[in-house]
């Protein structure tokens, strides 16, 4: 039978079995290589507490901490909720549609 991906959609080059992690969004149990990990910086709190907080420090040039997640998605998840997208099999296969390209959003990019 074919392989739709050169890697079998895994990272596992050589090893027999790889550790399971949970999916953050359903819970399902995926393969460590498999899942799709990404890192969710946040800042502790919201900006009006955030101005609230600077106003009251005593120093002047205190920065707030952030939060780091590492997300783990299981393929479906990371499909339905946006955090990769579905590639024709041109893109896949070509060196250009494996370099990763983080999206900028709308903030201007010039």
């Amino acid at each position: 039978m074919p392989s739709k991906r050169r890697n079998n959609g895994r990272s596992k080059h050589g090893r027999g079995h790889t550790a399971i992690v949970r999916c953050c969004n359903c819970f399902r149990c995926v393969p460590k290589d498999k899942a799709i990990k990404r890192f969710q910086v946040r800042n502790m709190c919201d900006a009006s507490s955030q101005r609230d907080l600077r106003d009251a420090s005593v120093y002047s040039t205190f920065t707030m901490p952030k939060l780091y997640n590492k997300m783990i998605y299981c393929v479906s998840c990371a499909i339905h909720a946006r955090v990769v997208r579905v590639r024709n099999k041109k893109l896949r296969a070509s060196p250009e549609g494996r370099i990763y390209v983080r999206p900028t959003f709308g903030k201007g990019g010039g």
